[in-house]
């Protein structure tokens, strides 16, 4: 994969922004890497059951979604291919990402791995990591004496 460099309004002196905003065609040499990287915005949450972590990754069929863990790290990867335009077609705005991503993220000791469970609905891919036996909160009785 190659690296591009991202490159947003920030980096630009407003002059070079300006062209660029006021310029109709939208092609990757206009914006270098703006259409290359990109990663689904994800939320993550955590209960004495498990771990869920949802990403948002719409447009994408579940066959370009590989989602992997290996020595304790929950990896997410895909590609949202982009739909190319018609002979007569042409852009007038272009603000949807496309490309490669993927998203990394270290899991908790007592992370079950060996029961980790993925659905894909609606755009969103829902990861259940239960947590291990052992690691769930347990409520002791208290005896009378």
């Amino acid at each position: 994969m190659t690296v591009v460099r991202f490159r947003n309004k920030n980096d630009m002196n407003p002059f070079e922004y300006m062209q660029k905003f006021f310029n109709n065609s939208v092609s990757d040499e206009d914006w270098p890497g703006f259409n290359h990287n990109w990663a689904p915005p994800v939320d993550i949450l955590e209960n004495e059951d498990g771990i869920s972590v949802m990403a948002e990754i719409p447009g994408i069929a579940k066959e370009d979604i590989k989602l992997t863990v290996k020595e304790g790290v929950l990896t997410i990867c895909g590609e949202k291919k982009h739909e190319k335009p018609g002979e007569k077609d042409r852009y007038y705005r272009s603000e949807r990402m496309y490309g490669s991503f993927c998203r990394s993220f270290s899991l908790p000791s007592n992370v079950d791995a060996n029961k980790i469970k993925a659905n894909y609905k609606d755009g969103v891919l829902q990861i259940q990591l239960p947590k291990v036996e052992e690691a769930k909160p347990k409520e002791i009785a208290i005896e009378m004496a």
